[in-house]
């Protein structure tokens, strides 16, 4: 935008310099121009009274002489009789001396080096006299070039100067722009304290105002969509305490046990549910390794309990993702829960964690029947199993958080295999990628 302004200045100064500069350039020409043939005429005319007196070449060569041009040898004044005064300064060809006196009126004819003013002057007897006083073309065009020179160096600083002034308008819109966007970008990247201060063009201000305000309802919406949740969490502790307690009359054998450390376990899980939702949301990054080893960990209890193979390839070593490691846990927790709620018990499952270069992929697969329709399974809410259907929702958002995707295939284990890449470095999405994002769920509906 900066750039484009101060093109625009430019061309549109310019094209006004332009429109003012010719004209004035070509009067500046005439009147140089009109000047020394204004100033020959006169001079040419003062010798009038003096051959109307006398035609002594002696007294006209004097009179001649006294002239600035005639100082300077380029006055000639030629006689009725043929002869001249002086002698050996005329340029002018007898024709144009004839066509001079026919005229009877001062005229200019081109002559070689420049032009040539004639002034006849009528004697006795019908005879007539021609002035001639010769003009070089540099007295003609006397002071031009210095004038030239100096309305361009006018115009050339009129243009610099509002170019000037449109670089510094634009780099003062450019810079309340980029104010806006690095906040909209913060924003988006989990700093919900962020705010501007409005600057610039009306305009700007306007959309900075707009976004203070829209910050601050996000804020309140997500704080009161906060404590909706962790309320909605705490309410399990009523249940789990009922649970607790007839666990506790169930005596103490294995069944038991194993009865009561699912119970502390799913205590746990709500505590930090609601601790979690409790907490502002922001951009974070993670060990997928580490939670993937706590993730099936977990889910391996239940999986033994029902007879069901379990299996994590690929969690050796280190593994970063920029996004929260809560975020990935739910996502984890998703793909897995509806492994135990869609397939069969005995029906293993493995997890995979994938390190490429500049993605990182997870792949859950299961020895289930597979999902018939992979776009239906997508759509947000959409159940065929009669669940919420949000679990693969979940895992796609987390995913594309990070400029990823989700894909489901089948596994080699005869089932789904739900892959969700992730990208190693967190970028927000341009515009660009936004377009693509949004073609490819349409493309899935």
């Amino acid at each position: 935008m900066r750039r484009t302004l101060v093109l625009v200045s430019l061309a549109v100064t310019s094209m006004v310099a332009l429109a003012f500069l010719i004209p004035l350039a070509l009067t500046v020409r005439e009147i140089a121009r009109d000047r020394a043939l204004t100033t020959a005429e006169r001079q040419a005319n003062a010798l009038g009274p003096v051959l109307v007196v006398t035609e002594d070449p002696a007294a006209l060569e004097r009179a001649v002489a006294s002239t600035q041009a005639g100082a300077a040898h380029r006055m000639t004044v030629h006689m009725p009789d043929g002869g001249r005064v002086p002698r050996g300064d005329s340029r002018a060809a007898a024709g144009q001396l004839t066509e001079a006196g026919r005229r009877g009126r001062s005229y200019t004819t081109r002559v070689p080096g420049g032009h040539a003013l004639l002034q006849p002057v009528a004697l006795d007897a019908g005879r007539t006299a021609v002035v001639e006083v010769f003009l070089p073309d540099e007295d003609l065009s006397r002071g031009v070039w210095q004038a030239w020179l100096v309305m361009t160096a006018v115009a050339a600083a009129l243009v610099a100067g509002s170019v000037g002034v449109a670089d510094r308008l634009g780099a003062r819109m450019i810079r309340s722009t980029r104010r806006l966007a690095e906040a909209a970008a913060a924003f988006g990247d989990g700093e919900l304290s962020v705010r501007i201060e409005p600057d610039g063009p009306p305009e700007l201000v306007e959309a900075g105002l707009a976004f203070n305000a829209m910050a601050d309802h996000v804020v309140q919406l997500l704080s009161a969509e906060r404590e909706m949740a962790a309320d909605l969490s705490h309410r399990l502790r009523t249940p789990l305490a009922a649970l607790r307690l007839n666990a506790e009359a169930l005596g103490g054998d294995q069944v038991a046990d194993q009865t009561r450390e699912a119970i502390d376990r799913l205590e746990r899980e709500v505590d930090l549910i609601i601790r979690t939702v409790r907490r502002p949301t922001g951009r974070g990054s993670c060990d997928a390794a580490k939670v993937l080893r706590d993730r099936v960990a977990f889910w391996s209890v239940l999986a033994e309990d029902e007879g069901r193979s379990c299996e994590l390839i690929g969690a050796e070593r280190p593994a970063p993702l920029p996004i929260p490691g809560s975020e990935l846990a739910a996502a984890v927790d998703a793909l897995l829960g509806n492994i135990f709620r869609h397939t069969a018990e005995g029906t293993g499952f493995a997890v995979t964690l994938h390190q490429g270069q500049g993605v990182t992929g997870i792949l859950v697969a299961d020895g289930g029947p597979g999902i018939a329709d992979p776009d239906a399974a997508l759509k947000r809410g959409s159940s065929s199993g009669g669940s919420t259907g949000l679990g693969l929702d979940i895992a796609r958002r987390a995913a594309e958080s990070t400029g990823g995707y989700l894909r489901i295939h089948r596994s080699v284990l005869g089932g789904a295999q739900i892959q969700m890449w992730f990208r190693t470095k967190w970028l927000p999405p341009t515009r660009r990628r936004s377009r693509r994002l949004v073609r490819r769920r349409h493309s899935r509906t």
